[in-house]
């Protein structure tokens, strides 16, 4: 792929001024001539490489889904709630740091942190390769080894801060669900037979250390083009006191609520979907099907932001959580007959639906922060922009928890009760109190974020 090289300072307001270091000191979206001139050129660029940074981050942090499927193949006796600890925990982690990560971007630039967030990579990579070469490696080595791989998790929220201050307004839900979903993807491309199973198992017997050594150069390779080709903005200046402010409002709390619901929901069932089929149907195999509800709710959550674009995000939200309640029974009643083929069909219905609320409910935050601002106030605008961006990372932060929510919750399901059933029916009451807490906010008609069409 070629990139354009780099702009030089122009004397005009039409173009961005740059100076040492790849930063770019003027930056006007919201500019039409700005746009259609320079900035859509340079904010793509951004975009593309954004996207293959944060695809490589998704895939090292849910590595683990796969490597803990063939453990106990190569040698290892770990049990079933073992390994639903490893591919939880790298969920624990990476949710917990995306909230430094957002601040990161506003401290070092997007850019700069691009290139620091794609090294650090290697190091989960390095450390599995080592961990799984042996059936002596214990379970407490395997666990924070696996918790390494967190570290991949955190760079969902320092990209998407990132991209959210190079597109305008009415651009911003696309380009936010493309940036997402270029992320996401690298969960269905882990999982699928053609990569990560293929490598590991290319000539005779099962080799996991492969399974991490094939990102590092991948890893280096994304550092090397942040540097060569993205940038820095002035602009994008997240300081403290507009997360202190972020953290008061209720409406960052209730999306990080509901984003639990939403991504954390996404994240959580595609970590745990091939435990889960090994599992409940050990005569299928897990490479074959694993992979394809990440990639069904990868490629939809675009969608997820243009229906909320058009539609409302309150209501594409609502309906979301609708879909994934009855996708939930719907894999209760294929567990009661045995039918392996309802049982995925209806965990492609949730994952769709995890991908479309993705989209709409990142589409809802800079909508809601935006409400009550004038256009016109240049001030008001970039102190709103500074808000919603400190929100993407309190509420992605918070999200993210649910990844870790859902594989331990099967795990006690199954501890506890022999089934996984009990665990889809606590999903199905959450998503129930989810459709009325996005109702009570954002569809009723005596809220203002109702009249708003937030």
């Amino acid at each position: 792929m070629a990139f354009p090289t780099a702009v030089r300072p122009d004397t005009t307001d039409r173009n961005p001024s740059r100076r040492t270091g790849r930063w770019i000191d003027h930056w006007e979206p919201e500019d039409p001539a700005f746009w259609a001139s320079t900035g859509r050129r340079v904010a793509r660029r951004n975009l593309v490489l954004s996207i293959f940074a944060e695809h490589l981050g998704f895939s090292v942090w849910v590595i683990w889904s796969i490597v803990a499927v063939n453990l106990n193949s190569v040698g290892f006796a770990f049990t079933e709630s073992q390994l639903f600890w490893l591919v939880a925990i790298p969920n624990l982690v990476g949710a917990t740091l995306r909230l430094p990560y957002t601040f990161a971007v506003p401290k070092f630039g997007g850019r700069n942190w691009t290139i620091v967030s794609a090294l650090v990579l290697v190091v989960p990579c390095v450390a599995l390769a080592f961990a799984v070469s042996g059936p002596g490696t214990s379970f407490g080595t395997m666990l924070f080894v696996a918790a390494l791989a967190g570290v991949g998790g955190g760079n969902f929220a320092s990209s998407m801060t990132n991209i959210s201050y190079f597109y305008p307004e009415k651009d911003k839900g696309w380009a936010l669900g493309l940036n997402a979903a270029g992320g996401n993807i690298g969960v269905a491309v882990v999982q699928a037979p053609f990569v990560v199973s293929a490598v590991v198992t290319a000539g005779a017997g099962i080799h996991l250390a492969r399974a991490g050594w094939m990102w590092v150069p991948l890893a280096l390779l994304s550092a090397f083009l942040a540097w060569r080709y993205m940038d820095n903005l002035s602009v994008a200046r997240t300081d403290f006191g507009s997360s202190v402010v972020a953290a008061k409002r209720l409406h960052t709390w209730v999306m990080s609520f509901l984003y639990i619901g939403t991504f954390g929901s996404f994240i959580g069932y595609a970590a745990a979907f091939p435990l889960l089929i090994k599992g409940q149907f050990p005569e299928v195999n897990v490479t074959t099907y694993a992979f394809l509800g990440a990639l069904v709710g990868s490629l939809v959550r675009p969608i997820g932001g243009r229906l909320a674009d058009r539609v409302g995000g309150g209501v594409v939200t609502a309906a979301s959580f609708l879909a994934m309640g009855l996708g939930v029974l719907g894999v209760v009643g294929a567990l009661r007959v045995g039918s392996f083929g309802l049982f995925l069909a209806c965990f492609m219905v949730l994952f769709l639906a995890t991908g479309v609320g993705n989209g709409s409910t990142y589409r809802m935050i800079p909508a809601i922060f935006r409400h009550g601002v004038d256009p016109a106030d240049a001030a008001a605008t970039a102190t709103m922009k500074r808000q919603a961006a400190a929100a993407i990372g309190i509420i992605s932060a918070v999200g993210a928890y649910g990844g870790f929510l859902v594989p331990r919750t099967y795990g006690w399901s199954t501890s506890a009760f022999g089934s996984i059933e009990p665990a889809l029916f606590v999903y199905v009451g959450i998503y129930a109190v989810m459709i009325a807490v996005t109702w009570w906010f954002y569809l009723r008609r005596s809220t203002e974020m109702a009249k708003a069409g937030v």
